[in-house]
């Protein structure tokens, strides 16, 4: 049992499990407002996870968002590496 709401396009599964709907890099870049060559470079240097399945490759929106965390500006996980914070 499928049920497909629309807007993100969420997937409802039978054990109540559900799965936001996959970006593109186009998608991703747009949100993040950058280009998706920017998008596809974040990926290739395993900055950002991706799903690859066949020719496709597509980003998960919770990697997105964590990805954006680990790149604020004053986190902890950033001040270590310039050597204090800015």
């Amino acid at each position: 049992m499928q049920e497909i709401q629309e807007g993100m396009g969420t997937v409802m599964f039978e054990r109540n499990q559900s799965i936001e709907e996959l970006l593109n890099y186009e998608q991703a870049g747009k949100l993040l407002g950058v280009t998706s060559r920017t998008i596809w470079t974040l990926v290739d240097r395993g900055e950002l996870p991706a799903v690859r399945f066949g020719n496709s490759v597509r980003i998960e929106p919770a990697d997105l968002r964590a990805f954006i965390e680990r790149s604020k500006c004053g986190s902890v996980s950033n001040a270590g590496k310039e050597g204090g914070s800015q």
